[in-house]
């Protein structure tokens, strides 16, 4: 396994990080895992001797019953990670019990650090944008957890590129802890984030961890043209995140060849590619099965050829779109070559 400088900061954060969005199922996440203690146990216990040190929730996942399944699963092995979780979906009916403000992030973290059993988060992320505090707001909330200590590190997820400088330019402005990491959908079947995003990241340091990296199972080598796939797969009934079929598939082809190639399995191609993207700090990798999980785990094994990068990055490879093919045209040439002097 190896471990990545976590953005600016000096955390060092495992290339996988497992996500738990599949424990417990209950209410609308039912749909994406049913997972119980003993299952959940399991899978903890075999990210960690793997060498995961890195393991990402959310409060809304089952309605916080995957935090408190994490923790239960952690128990005295909790100083061993870096542990995130996120706050902006509503836990609960009232007006109040959802969003960005203030109000609703004191009582959120509160509510996570009990079901997750710890007086400290490493790494508390906003789930999404919330239009109605303003993001000044937000951001002094969650520095003021920083300075008390019960979280270490910020991070923001699903933002657009605007939001997200925006958020950094408040935080240098009135000397607020910042957002270190992105959270965000990355995969072969949907590379937009390259357009803004990732240079974004890189000109701030920023980490990006990337969620959905099958792209809800459609990566995994499970589904075919002709419309043939596992009836239990998360895709049949949850068809998420949106993507090109016509174009995933096409990419999905050529997926095939290069496993075929390797000897691995599809799904592992499609996390590889991911681990030889230099924005990508690290990749969350979820599981139903101590199987499943074992084969996300060898990923790290695959190493792809310049060819199988090259032919991986045509086939998937975006649409032009403006501004972006003006900028390119525009900064050819910019720097005379040593044949033109």
């Amino acid at each position: 396994m190896k471990y990545k400088q976590l953005g600016r900061t000096g955390l060092l954060v495992s290339e996988l990080c497992f996500g738990t969005m599949t424990f417990g199922g209950k209410g609308f996440w039912e749909v994406i895992g049913r997972q119980p203690q003993d299952v959940v146990n399991t899978l903890v216990a075999q990210v960690l001797d793997a060498g995961i040190n890195f393991i990402d929730t959310a409060n809304v996942y089952s309605e916080g019953e995957s935090e408190r399944m994490l923790g239960k699963a952690l128990g005295k092995r909790r100083k061993e990670v870096v542990l995130a979780t996120k706050v902006r979906g509503r836990m609960g009916e009232g007006p109040n019990e959802v969003g960005l403000s203030r109000g609703h992030i004191m009582q959120a973290v509160e509510d996570s650090l009990t079901r997750l059993g710890t007086d400290y988060i490493d790494l508390y992320q906003i789930h999404g944008f919330d239009a109605l505090p303003p993001l000044e707001e937000t951001l002094r909330a969650l520095d003021d957890l920083v300075r008390s200590g019960k979280v270490r590190y910020i991070g923001c997820s699903n933002l657009a590129a605007w939001q997200l400088m925006k958020a950094l330019w408040i935080s240098d402005r009135h000397n607020l802890h910042r957002f270190e990491t992105l959270q965000a959908y990355y995969t072969l079947a949907g590379r937009d984030l390259e357009r803004e995003l990732v240079p974004l990241l890189q000109d701030q340091q920023m980490g990006l961890l990337v969620w959905s990296p099958l792209a809800g199972g459609l990566l995994s080598g499970k589904f075919y043209r002709e419309g043939e796939g596992p009836a239990e797969a998360r895709r049949a009934h949850f068809d998420f995140p949106p993507v090109n079929k016509e174009r995933a598939f096409a990419v999905i082809d050529v997926m095939r060849e290069i496993a075929a190639s390797h000897n691995v399995s599809v799904a592992r191609i499609a996390l590889s590619w991911l681990l030889h993207q230099p924005a990508v700090t690290s990749v969350i990798i979820g599981a139903k099965n101590e199987q499943q999980l074992e084969d996300n785990l060898a990923a790290t094994q695959v190493v792809l050829s310049a060819e199988d990068l090259s032919r991986l990055g045509a086939v998937s490879a975006l649409p032009p779109e403006y501004p972006g093919w003006m900028l390119e045209r525009q900064g050819q040439n910019r720097v005379p070559s040593p044949k033109d002097n």
